[in-house]
Order: C-alpha cells, then structure tokens, then sequence
C-alpha cells in the first residue's frame, strides 16, 4: 500500500483518537454537577475523575498549578502542556499507524490483524503523548526542581485506563477508512518465510521480553533497580522511572500464598509471552515487507496486547470479584506497563528481524549449496 494511501486512515485515526481525549477530558466536568455522586455513587465517580483528569484541558479543583503571584504564568504552562499532550497523540498515532497501514492493510479476511495491531497503538500512542508532555506539567505545578523525575515516573503512568476502550474506537475507525480506501485494489503480496526461520526468530525475540518478565521483574532485582541509583540532584532518583520503562510486572516467590494460587497468577506471565511468541511467528507471514520499523512496532503492540490478555486473566481468574468497587480497581489497572512494552517490544522486534535475516541467509545459503550438490552428481 503506497503511502498517499495509507496516510489517510491514519490521519483520519489520529483525528479520531485526539477528539476522543478531548471529549473524554471535557466531560470531567459533569463529574462535579449536583447529583453526580448520588447517580453514580462516591468511588464510581472519584475513579472516572482520576482517569479523565489526565485528558482535562481545564484546571480542576485541586489540580498541581502553583497558586501564586505567577499563577498566570503557570496556568500558561499548564496549558502549553495539554496542547502538547494533544497534538503528540495525533502524530505519535498517525505516524505509527501509517507504518502499521502499509505493512498490515486490512484486507478482505485479514481485518483482525490490523484492528488489533492499531487497538494496542494507541495505548502506546497515548503513553508517549503523556510522558512527552510531562516535563511541562511539572512546571505548572511550580516544583519542578523537587524530586523530577519521581515527578515524571509519576505523571507518565497517568491517563492510561480511559485510553485502551477509546483506541479500540480509534483503531475500528482507522481500519474501517482502510478497507474503504483499499476497495479498488487486490491483495497485497506477502513475503515468503520459511517455518523453522520464523520459529527461531520468534523465540529469542520472546527471550528478549522474558529478560524484563522473569528476571528484572523479580522482586529482588527489582528493588535493586529502583533503589540503587539514588542520590542528590535534580537527576538524582531515577528509580521510580527506571522501574515503569524496564519492568513488565512483579512477582516473589510463593511465600504466604499456596502454590497453586501462585502458579494461577504466574499463568498471566505465560499468557502474555506467549502472545508475543505467537506474534512474531506470525508476523513474517503477515507483514508485505518484512522491515526493521514495522517488526518493532508490530511487537510493541504484541506486548502491550499480552499484557492485557495478562490483566484479563488476572481479573477473571486470579481475583475472581464481581463487585462495583472491584471492577473499579480491575478497570484502574488497564494499560500497566506500556511504557515498558515500548521498550522490551523495541527490543525484540529489532532481535527478531536481524534473527530473521541472518538466519533466512543461512538456509538459502544451505539450499544453494544442496542444489549445486545435485546438479554436480
């Protein structure tokens, strides 16, 4: 798919998404009407304004701006930071799903892929947009000198959980201005990967992720991560933003618990490793052209889709509540570690493409050698 025709859905998906954010940030408001609690009751209406707070463009009561002789200026950088949080969402998403249109046009039969492929870009699209206009959030609050980067670990990891239903409707929309602007056109070729290469591939990209799932995530080695670069200075604590872009989840030995309550919850980490092995097996044969860029946005999306396979799993199995209050809590976690899923799905994206190459490279190079054995006999 060229790219004069891939642009418009994905221009048309980051339209969507951004105006999405913005009536979800302007509904915040209808939160503080007489009767709102009452309606929905006092926790309902505290978890929506926390997950719509991060999207509202105007102030609310309570908000970090700093209440002083500047409070214009502050206000001003408040809403320099919203603009930006605003416009990176639309390009961060435009330009993701640019690439993922081409390589996974959502053709006759195929339109799974693509759609969830997009779903799981907007969540990373929303992620970054957050933590790109964090710095400027900080400042509105007039403390930006005091422990910044806990600041940022803090304000980047807000304002995901409104996200993943919203990109669900952006990544329908993107897909459906795809299939209209693919109505006139054939079948995109497909690049032929042998089985055994993709398998290979597939598995060290997914050893990749399980550095981050197995190892890192242990809650040993994560203590260590988030508490051995302390010190003075603006940049002196970087643990807390070290611990949310390097560790997919958490977990100790089954102590205090029984081992099958332990093995039912490590069954969410299996679940979301092996949605990214059953990814990159497939993505060779999904992709028009296998590239670098497209191998590690596909997988980014992979692992943020495994981790909420991850989170399902947790909630339906492992928790098992039916209450309002638990479904609340169940809700606030969706979208947990995607700023660790852009870096571990980079990661091994780029692993599996150069797996890929130098491994394709050797069986052609053993198919030509074979070849020339039979011709020479």
């Amino acid at each position: 798919m060229e790219y004069r025709h891939a642009a418009i859905p994905a221009v048309a998906g980051g339209l969507m998404l951004t105006l999405l954010l913005w009536w979800a940030g302007a509904s915040i408001g209808a939160l503080d009407l007489d009767g709102a609690n009452g309606a929905l009751g006092i926790e309902t209406a505290n978890a929506l304004r926390s997950w719509l707070a991060p999207w509202a463009y105007d102030p609310q009561p309570g908000a970090s701006v700093a209440a002083t002789a500047d409070g214009a200026s502050y206000l001003a950088l408040r809403d320099t930071a919203m603009q930006i949080r605003f416009v990176a969402v639309f390009l961060f998403y435009a330009a993701g799903a640019l690439l993922l249109v081409r390589r996974l046009p959502g053709e006759r039969g195929r339109v799974w892929q693509p759609l969830l492929a997009l779903w799981a870009w907007g969540v990373v699209a929303g992620t970054l947009a957050v933590t790109v206009s964090a710095p400027w959030m900080i400042a509105s609050g007039g403390r930006g000198s005091y422990r910044f980067l806990p600041q940022l670990a803090g304000l980047a990891s807000a304002g995901r959980t409104v996200l993943v239903p919203l990109a669900l409707a952006a990544a329908a929309w993107t897909v459906f201005v795809t299939r209209v602007a693919l109505r006139n056109t054939g079948p995109q070729p497909r690049e032929e990967v042998p089985g055994r290469t993709a398998v290979v591939a597939a598995t060290v990209g997914t050893a990749v992720v399980a550095v981050s799932v197995v190892l890192l995530s242990y809650q040993a080695n994560a203590a260590r991560i988030q508490t051995a670069f302390t010190g003075g200075g603006l940049l002196g604590e970087p643990g807390d933003l070290l611990r949310q872009w390097l560790l997919l989840s958490a977990w100790s030995g089954p102590s205090g618990v029984g081992l099958w309550d332990w093995l039912l919850v490590r069954c969410g980490d299996v679940l979301l490793l092996a949605v990214v092995w059953c990814a990159l097996r497939w993505l060779p044969g999904m992709l028009t052209r296998v590239s670098v860029p497209a191998m590690a946005v596909c997988t980014v999306c992979a692992v943020v889709l495994g981790l909420l396979v991850r989170h399902l799993w947790r909630v339906t199995v492992v928790d098992g509540g039916t209450t309002s209050w638990h479904l609340l809590q169940a809700a606030s976690g969706l979208g947990e570690g995607t700023s660790a899923a852009v870096v571990w799905g980079t990661l091994a994206g780029v692993t599996a493409t150069v797996v890929l190459r130098v491994t394709g490279r050797g069986a052609e190079a053993s198919a030509r050698a074979a070849a020339g054995d039979r011709s020479g006999g």
